[in-house]
C-alpha cells in the first residue's frame, strides 16, 4: 500500500524542570502525544517510532518566565502521509447506494461517493446483503467487510479523512484484482491501444476531408517552387 513512508528526523523535546527527574519517561510521554496526529513538519501522521539517539548532557534550558530545557533527539519514524492518485487498502464499514465507507489501518475513515465509483459497478441487494457488483466480472463484488484498494481524491489533515474513488480499472476488491492482474493490465494496454488507433483514424479522416497539415502545406509549397525553377531554366 502507498502513502507509509519511513523517516528520520532530528527534533528537540522540550519539558518542564519537574521532569527532570525522569527524562526518559517525559520524553517517551511526549512522543506519544504525537501518534495518530498529523504533523505538518513531519508531513504525516505519526504511526510509530524508535528512539535512536537520547543525550540528556546536551540538554539546554531556556531563558523565560518557566525555564524549561530541550533535549536533542534522533528519531526512525513511521508516518502516514497520503496524497492524490496514491492506491490506499482498506475495510469496507458501511456500504449503501450514496456511498462506501471504509477504515484505513484501523484509525483513519475514507469515504467513496457515488459520483466516484465507476458505472461497471452497480448497486443491488444479493442474498439480503447490500452490495456493490460489477457488470463486467460477475464475481468481482465489494460488499462490508471485504478489503479494497481505491485512489486518494483528497485527504482533510484536521480530521484524518480520505476522500477516495473507484474509477481506476486497477481499484476494487483486493481478493479479486490479485486473482485478475494479468487480465486488469491487458484491459488497461487495450484501453491504450485503442486510444492510439482512435488518433491514427482521426488523422487519417482529416486527410480525407481535405484538412492537411502544416507540414504537408510546406512541402507542397516547397514542390511548387522546385517546379517553378524547372520552368524558368
Amino acid at each position: 500500500m502507498e502513502g507509509l513512508k519511513l523517516s528520520n528526523a532530528n527534533l528537540t523535546a522540550y519539558l518542564h524542570p519537574s521532569k527532570s527527574r525522569d527524562v526518559s519517561e517525559a520524553i517517551l510521554r511526549e512522543l506519544s502525544s504525537l501518534l495518530f496526529t498529523f504533523s505538518e513538519a513531519l508531513d504525516g501522521v505519526v504511526l510509530a517510532y524508535d528512539i535512536n539517539s537520547l543525550d540528556n548532557k546536551k540538554a539546554k534550558i531556556l531563558s523565560g518566565v518557566i525555564p524549561y530545557f530541550g533535549v536533542p533527539l534522533s528519531l526512525d519514524l513511521l508516518l502516514f502521509s497520503p496524497k492524490p492518485d496514491m492506491l490506499l487498502e482498506g475495510k469496507v464499514v458501511k456500504l449503501s447506494q450514496e456511498s462506501i465507507h471504509v477504515v484505513v489501518l484501523g484509525f483513519s475513515s475514507a469515504i467513496i461517493t457515488e459520483k466516484d465509483i465507476r458505472e461497471e459497478f452497480v448497486y443491488k441487494t444479493k442474498h439480503e446483503q447490500d452490495v456493490y457488483a460489477s457488470k463486467s466480472h460477475k464475481r468481482h463484488t465489494i460488499k462490508v467487510g471485504n478489503m479494497i484498494r481505491f485512489s486518494v481524491k483528497s485527504f482533510d489533515e484536521e480530521i484524518l479523512h480520505i476522500y477516495g474513488s473507484l474509477m481506476a480499472d486497477h481499484t476494487g476488491s483486493i481478493h479479486w484484482l490479485e486473482k485478475h492482474s494479468e487480465l486488469i493490465s491487458h484491459t488497461s494496454r487495450n484501453a491504450k491501444k485503442g486510444e492510439s488507433e482512435g488518433e491514427l483514424t482521426t488523422l487519417k479522416q482529416d486527410a480525407i476531408d481535405g484538412k492537411i497539415s502544416s507540414l504537408d502545406s510546406a512541402r507542397k509549397v516547397k514542390k511548387s517552387k522546385k517546379q517553378k525553377m524547372q520552368e524558368e531554366s
